[in-house]
């Protein structure tokens, strides 16, 4: 079985790799990095075709995918895990290059990559698309708005590719993960202080990357007449963000009696 993996060079598409690798499938591995891509390779001792692109390169991927040597052209499980998010500034000081890369990245690449290895699936009446996605594409958190605006497209997009599969023995699967540990993806937030992020991880017992790809692993080994539509995951020590309140900042006089009352009644003594 050929399992193709995005964003493979590290975090959860490495380990993706690993745990696939260790089941004994070829691997079909896509990243920018090309020096990881062929370490990572040597260390699976299983057929393997790198290759090197970046996942918002439409064209080139085609060009890739169409060349595809003997052996790798039958994509059983496409695992969707390139993914980025930079910058935590507030919405009115975003950076918009760094916005549009997101998009890129986590939507256009995610289609991308679909959209190629979708027909042969439909072809052969087989196949399982696995979309890593995010807990902030439903529980929105501040400091990132365009990153889960993407999270939430690619659930939607599982979800309705899954509805539009109907009839075919096609299965598709939003993974959901909360905050994962030991993977490069915070890093973008913080720009690039590994030590930063560190401490910031230090004191929580978060995901791990191996942990999403045995969740990934357990889902391929489903009967085929199993189709699991959404897995919504976090570590024991994380839940749902807390709703917050923000006190009013209009003038006080623009409010009614009624509503000065009120806050008076609500605000601490």
């Amino acid at each position: 079985m050929t399992i193709f993996i995005t964003g493979a060079s590290s975090g959860i598409g490495a380990a993706c790799a690993r745990r696939f690798a260790e089941a004994g499938h070829a691997l079909i591995l896509l990243a920018r990095r090309g020096e990881r891509l062929q370490a990572l390779k040597d260390s699976l001792g299983v057929p393997v075709h790198l290759i090197c692109r970046d996942v918002a390169d439409s064209e080139g991927l085609a060009d890739e995918m169409s060349r595809l040597p003997a052996g790798f052209q039958d994509i059983a499980v496409l695992i969707n895990c390139a993914g980025v998010t930079l910058g935590a500034a507030s919405p009115e000081e975003g950076d918009l290059e760094q916005w549009g890369r997101m998009v890129d990245t986590n939507i256009k690449g995610l289609i991308a990559c679909t959209r190629l290895a979708l027909p042969g699936m439909v072809r052969r009446n087989r196949g399982l698309i696995i979309n890593i996605g995010s807990t902030a594409g439903s529980y929105p958190r501040p400091g990132n708005p365009v990153y889960c605006a993407s999270k939430a497209f690619s659930k939607q997009f599982s979800l309705a590719l899954r509805a539009d599969l109907a009839g075919r023995n096609v299965r598709v699967t939003s993974i959901e993960p909360g905050t994962v540990q030991s993977t490069e993806l915070a890093l973008g937030r913080l720009n690039g202080d590994a030590a930063e992020l560190e401490k910031m991880f230090a004191p929580y017992d978060y995901l791990q990357p191996q942990d999403v790809a045995d969740t990934a692993l357990w889902l391929s080994q489903l009967p085929e007449r199993v189709n699991i539509n959404r897995i919504d995951m976090m570590a024991t020590c994380q839940t749902f963000s807390h709703l917050s309140n923000s006190k009013r900042t209009l003038p006080p006089q623009l409010f009614s009696m009624e509503e000065n009352w009120a806050l008076e009644e609500l605000e601490p003594a």
